[in-house]
């Protein structure tokens, strides 16, 4: 399934500035690394912010030049904390490996290749980079079953 916006449309993830937050190209918005949820869930309230529990919020959107997907915001501590961690996901996921292939291609596109390459569960890599203060991965583990994970970790120092 393509799920990606039609050329033109998108402020291209490629000129996202990880260290400082994350862009999300629909809604367009940029989230500073450290906000609290109050500040978040009032910078998207026109993306219907999905208050999960508490330290988690989640949306549906379009980021990484095109790409139409989940967004995870994890806080730290859960209670008063400040956003330290984003999830990205589908939905619905019907074809692990077109999924996979979907995600590494955008994350490539914005941020270059990985900073390492490793062998991991479901017969697909596992990426990592440590890109400008932010460490994140994209590889599939398995837990209940196997699962596609891209996460990033801010490490908490300023931009």
């Amino acid at each position: 399934m393509d799920r990606r916006v039609k050329p033109g449309d998108d402020n291209r993830g490629n000129e996202m500035d990880i260290s400082s937050g994350y862009q999300i190209e629909t809604p367009t918005v940029f989230v500073p690394w450290g906000i609290d949820e109050t500040g978040l869930s009032t910078l998207l309230a026109d993306a219907n912010p999905r208050h999960v529990t508490d330290g988690y919020w989640t949306i549906e959107c379009v980021s990484l030049g095109g790409l139409s997907h989940m967004l995870g915001f994890h806080f730290e501590p859960r209670s008063s904390g400040m956003l330290v961690e984003l999830e990205l996901f589908h939905k619905d996921c019907p074809d692990l490996a077109a999924s996979f292939a979907e995600f590494q291609h955008h994350l490539e596109d914005t941020f270059g290749p990985p900073s390492a390459t490793r062998e991991g569960d479901g017969d697909l890599p596992s990426y990592l980079w440590d890109h400008k203060g932010v460490t994140f991965w994209h590889l599939v583990q398995y837990r209940f079953g196997l699962e596609e994970h891209v996460r990033f970790k801010w490490n908490g120092r300023p931009a």
